[in-house]
């Protein structure tokens, strides 16, 4: 079967074609014909190098944690009703950036009848982490959410569920073109990040909104997310989820504690495989009935797989992007 296949750390020129023997299934697991499959910039920070004290993959591997497919085989033990069937799967770290993967019945979910398999994995992963962010900090009807980079691919779905849950939002996203995607997304405000002086326009959006943000989910990190942290209000919610800007947000818990803002971190939404798989459930049976639009921004080859990180890396995209076994 093809793969793309890290060879060594480092940039994205060490992911390569690649083949490798057809998996077989054995007791217990299921053999997925995969057909699109996710990716997320973590993946590009794992490749170069980065977090190898956090994530059990050492070069040559098979990148890739979220797929969509069919299933094609089943093992021992395991339901034959699932041959056939149109699934996505999250497996892990590794493995998922092949034609064909293997996983255990555990981490499957039915594609809905009318969703298809491509938007199916472009919620996988983000669709899951959006919605248990959304759990996690809950906003309600009339409270002020500042979303940071609302054009990614969970972005976008952070914006239309907050917005679904009666908030006024205000997201922050870079570019005329992200920032009038997110306003036909739901979003009340919008804000160049590009500028500057964002801080000071968002300030003023959600000052004319009613006050301070009830709710920071913050998807930058770094110096954006640090600045975002100064607008939520006392005894809010701030998220610290994400960290393409390179890291975190440096936020003080002890200012935090002093101002009752109750943090989150991206260890606050490290799910069980039955957490997942019900998230992913909701997410897929909004997608299908219409509520939730996964934004896609450029399929590529598997074999392209190199151009898809650097895509990534250049967040010059909006939305997600995925690779394709079957990319015509």
């Amino acid at each position: 079967m093809r793969v793309a296949l890290v060879k060594e750390s480092g940039g994205p020129e060490v992911l390569v074609p690649a083949e490798l023997p057809d998996p077989v299934a054995g007791p217990g697991e299921v053999v997925i014909d995969v057909s699109d499959v996710d990716t997320i910039f973590v993946e590009t920070q794992i490749r170069s190098g980065a977090f190898s004290d956090h994530f059990p993959v050492v070069p040559p591997y098979v990148p890739g944690g979220g797929i969509a497919g069919t299933v094609r085989a089943v093992g021992e033990g395991v339901d034959v009703g699932w041959a056939g069937r149109r699934v996505v799967a999250s497996i892990g770290f590794a493995g998922g950036y092949a034609e064909q993967a293997v996983t255990s019945p555990g981490h499957l979910v039915a594609v809905p009848d009318g969703l298809g398999l491509r938007e199916a994995a472009a919620l996988i992963h983000d669709g899951v982490t959006a919605a248990a962010l959304l759990e996690a900090v809950a906003p309600g009807p009339g409270e002020r959410v500042l979303i940071l980079g609302a054009s990614g691919g969970m972005g976008t779905l952070l914006v239309q569920l907050a917005h679904a849950a009666g908030a006024h939002v205000v997201a922050v996203a870079r570019g005329e073109r992200k920032t009038a995607l997110v306003r036909v997304l739901g979003a009340d405000d919008v804000v160049d990040g590009a500028d500057p002086e964002w801080p000071v326009h968002a300030r003023t959006a959600l000052e004319k909104a009613g006050g301070p943000a009830d709710v920071v989910l913050d998807g930058v990190g770094g110096s954006m997310g640090a600045a975002a942290f100064a607008l939520v209000a006392d005894g809010g919610r701030f998220s610290a989820h994400g960290a393409p800007s390179g890291g975190f947000a440096p936020i003080d818990p002890g200012e935090a504690a002093r101002r009752s803002v109750t943090l989150r971190t991206i260890a606050d939404v490290q799910l069980t495989d039955a957490e997942h798989v019900r998230l992913a459930g909701q997410a897929l049976a909004e997608a299908a009935a219409g509520r939730l639009r996964p934004v896609i921004g450029k399929v590529f080859p598997l074999e392209q797989a190199a151009q898809a990180h650097t895509a990534i890396e250049g967040r010059g995209l909006v939305g997600k992007v995925l690779l394709s076994t079957r990319h015509a």
